[in-house]
């Protein structure tokens, strides 16, 4: 078996990597001004006040931007797979394109057709109707979200396949077990529900913005509520789901637990530490300069106090019987592909479910050929093999450290709004105001490090277990990679720019139709971002 460039591997990687964390800055957004909006606008249609119907139509202009970049980024990424990834879109294909395709048959379509309806159709339909619409835009983008993470699950926790020797792919067998994956049932709720506190802080921290300024002070104050509201909610239940969530990491990729852990030896509970600092180094395999909290990791992540954590060291051991397994599983394999033998076949059944940690083999295999590996061999190969089925510990330890300590500022940060906000006294905190400003990207943050988290920590496996990333992308050049690599990140730059510009100028400028200061006003009092920090005297 001819292995691919390293080079070109990891400059698959950094691109798809690349493409996603910016595709990934617009989603979150996307999911939760959906349902604000909706919100907003079912407050407006029960109660007739035209001030919640102005704040429905300007957020839904803030939406509409986010949108379009939305789409614009996420179309791109879908081509990569068969351009980048051809060993991975043939091997796991079926399973991963099925709740695509009815992604977009589903839920994109439906999400595209009534945002058109949502924008332009103020005047044409009725309160009810419209607030129907609204409704299905945000169904929409759940839904949405809904069948990209059940396809991502699935390279999470293969569940619901079952995979062929004659065309050598992955192939459905339970649509039920695809599309009720526990981790990808966790993971959506999970995700959606961050999307919900992103918009929160957009809302409160754009409204904070005028508050400082004294301008459309009754918009921003009403925004403001209802936004601390859906945040100190949604935070809650992200913390919560995010347990649920490590939970099944813990059932199912255990070494992706242990790196975001910190956990190189096995357990002793009940007073093992929840680490809040520590410098993992991989070459090493140790952690330096730890800081924990005693008695803390093992109920946090088992749910008990007295069940042990395998570590990263035993997990290394562990693996050792099922490297040596799928090893026979792919010789058997490559046999049965060549001579159709029932024995090899047979030989094959009785060790396909290791077959990824062959795969795993394959790069230490004299010649890359696991068939070609003696007695003698297979000691060596196996050992080392072992320390590959670890991710890189420092950066999932990271990420995921960085994510939790920033959805503890959100519980803190929505208390103390929801505290100014429901006292009206919050126009008198100036200070969290400004705070306020600030805070805006650091939602959109977490969850670009929560899905570092995710992704990093499943490898090296593009499909955790039965596919490793090494054979999994394209076999193109490396000058080829590099070119383009800097087409992706000039063109998602320049979106990027978009983006911000057009953010930041609606938000500068406000509900221009439904207040009377003019463009040049706005101008004198200063560009967004830059003179906000000390207000209006």
């Amino acid at each position: 078996m001819d292995l691919i460039n390293p080079q070109v591997v990891d400059l698959s990687r950094f691109q798809f990597a690349l493409t996603a964390l910016y595709h990934f800055m617009f989603v979150p957004l996307t999911l939760g001004l959906t349902f604000m909006l909706a919100a907003i606008e079912t407050v407006y249609v029960i109660t007739g006040r035209k001030i919640y119907k102005e704040m429905t139509q300007f957020w839904g202009g803030i939406f509409g931007i986010n949108f379009a970049l939305g789409v614009a980024t996420g179309l791109t990424m879908e081509f990569e797979f068969g351009t980048n990834w051809s060993m991975y879109s043939h091997f796991f294909g079926d399973m991963f394109g099925t709740p695509l395709a009815i992604e977009g048959l589903m839920a994109f379509f439906l999400e595209a057709t009534f945002v058109g309806l949502m924008f332009f159709g103020w005047h044409r339909l009725s309160k009810g109707a419209h607030l129907a619409v609204t409704y299905l835009v945000a169904l929409g983008s759940n839904l949405s979200a809904l069948w990209i993470l059940v396809a991502n699950g699935g390279m999470n926790l293969p569940v619901g396949g079952y995979f062929d020797p004659t065309t050598m792919r992955l192939q459905i067998d339970s649509f039920a077990d695809v599309v009720f994956n526990p981790d990808a049932q966790a993971k959506f709720v999970h995700t959606s529900v961050a999307g919900y506190v992103c918009a929160a802080m957009l809302i409160m921290g754009i409204s904070a913005f005028y508050i400082l300024r004294r301008r459309h002070m009754e918009l921003a104050l009403r925004s403001f509520r209802m936004a601390t509201l859906f945040g100190l909610l949604g935070t809650c239940a992200v913390i919560a789901l995010g347990d649920a969530l490590g939970v099944e990491d813990y059932k199912h990729q255990p070494t992706k637990l242990a790196a975001m852990e910190g956990i190189w030896n096995t357990t002793h509970p009940p007073e093992e530490p929840w680490l809040l600092f520590a410098l993992p180094d991989d070459a090493q395999q140790k952690n330096y300069l730890e800081i924990g909290i005693p008695y803390v990791l093992t109920p946090l992540v088992t749910h008990s106090f007295n069940t042990p954590i395998l570590g990263m060291h035993q997990l290394e051991e562990m693996s050792g019987p099922k490297i040596r397994s799928g090893i026979v599983a792919l010789s058997a394999l490559k046999t049965y592909s060549e001579t159709h033998s029932a024995d090899a076949l047979a030989l094959f059944k009785a060790h396909e479910n290791d077959l990824g940690y062959g795969f795993l083999a394959v790069q230490h295999a004299p010649n890359q050929d696991v068939s070609a590996i003696t007695d003698a061999d297979v000691d060596q190969v196996v050992k080392a093999t072992e320390p590959d089925i670890l991710p890189n510990v420092f950066v999932t330890f990271w990420s995921f450290r960085i994510m939790v300590f920033l959805g503890g500022y959100f519980l803190v940060f929505f208390a103390f709004a929801a505290l100014f906000s429901l006292k009206y006294t919050l126009v008198k905190h100036r200070w969290f105001l400004r705070l306020a400003v600030l805070s805006i990207p650091l939602p959109v943050l977490a969850t670009e490090f929560g899905w570092i988290t995710a992704e990093g920590g499943r490898q090296p496996w593009t499909v955790f277990e039965k596919l490793p990333t090494f054979l999994s992308s394209s076999s193109h050049s490396v000058g080829y990679m590099i070119f383009s690599l800097v087409g992706f990140a000039l063109l998602y730059s320049i979106f990027i720019v978009i983006e911000l510009f057009l953010m930041f100028r609606t938000a500068r400028l406000g509900p221009q139709d439904y207040h009377h200061e003019t463009a040049q006003t706005e101008n004198k009092k200063g560009a967004f971002g830059l003179n906000f920090l000390n207000g209006d005297r």
